[in-house]
């Protein structure tokens, strides 16, 4: 059942969409692109990042500006006493931040990676209320200058979507950046999707809807079509791995097939039963991908 601020919402963005379907699809683009509050939504995140404040604490704060927006990036040094195993770009998903994937970070620095874990604008320590894939890619992209380039990228929801992006070179003056592996973790494949769902959910009508895909185009600088990762990732040729839950409630597993069928460089594995949150600190999803890239990291020494 709807909220009662979900059906106010809905209500009002009708009444504009009847005297200007066009003020209704900018109406709720914005209320997409705008982030949700910081504060943890339920006991567990409280946990969570209360658990992780320790080891947020052992990184290197560095601040990045880009076109557009501002982030934060969360570098945790590779172990001095460790064989170095590569640097990895580690992204969050929608509504979450470096912190929530704590698990994960820790396991690729004990497995002797440099890791840079990004706070996406309007997330965690990044400052700002709105956040865009395009905004999203350029936040990849100063990083990517920052750092000197990855070798790895792995990104969680929608920051998987944005570094599959960002690697194929999606965003219209972005350049590709192209890492030697990349991982996805309940990742969408493409936009239109993501539109479609929020047009849906919003019960916007037929030209409110035709409005909101247009105001996007407008400010992404190309078709919604264009934006389809999984068609990127098959160009990429880099091995992918897609780590996906089919009882995932938030990103459907069609996703994930998709990617799969995008070509033979991308390798589907299913981690069922972890949902799309708990997907990033289960324990064999994060053995498997510390195994991805460790096999890289054989290839070259060999």
């Amino acid at each position: 059942m709807a909220s009662f601020g979900l059906k106010v919402i809905r209500l009002a963005l009708s009444g504009v969409a009847r005297i200007s379907p066009d003020a209704a699809g900018r109406a709720a683009f914005r209320l997409f692109a705008t982030t949700p509050g910081r504060r943890p939504r339920t006991a567990k995140e409280k946990e969570l990042f209360a658990r992780s404040e320790g080891w947020m604490r052992q990184a290197e704060r560095v601040p990045l500006a880009f076109a557009g927006g501002r982030a934060v990036a969360h570098r945790f040094a590779a172990r001095p006493c460790q064989s170095f195993s590569g640097r990895v770009l580690v992204v969050h998903g929608w509504g979450s931040r470096a912190a929530y994937l704590t698990a994960l970070t820790e396991a690729l620095v004990a497995a002797g990676h440099e890791v840079v874990a990004l706070d996406l604008p309007g997330h965690g320590a990044s400052g700002g209320r709105t956040l865009t894939l395009p905004m999203a890619v350029r936040a990849i992209d100063a990083a990517w200058q920052r750092f000197g380039g990855f070798d790895y990228f792995c990104g969680h929801s929608f920051g998987g979507a944005s570094l599959a992006c960002a690697a194929s070179g999606l965003v219209p003056s972005v350049p590709a950046h192209r890492p030697r592996r990349l991982v996805t973790i309940g990742s969408p494949s493409e936009m239109t999707w993501l539109f479609k769902d929020l047009g849906r959910f919003l019960k916007l009508g037929p030209k409110a809807q035709v409005a909101l895909e247009n105001h996007v185009e407008r400010i992404a600088g190309a078709p919604l079509s264009a934006f389809d990762a999984a068609n990127g990732a098959g160009r990429l040729k880099s091995p992918m791995l897609v780590l996906h839950a089919q009882d995932d409630k938030e990103v459907p597993a069609l996703h994930a097939r998709r990617y799969a069928a995008a070509g033979p460089n991308v390798t589907l594995e299913w981690a069922n039963g972890f949902g799309h949150r708990r997907i990033v600190s289960a324990e064999p999803v994060i053995d498997r991908i510390v195994q991805f890239l460790a096999e890289d990291a054989a290839r070259i020494a060999a």
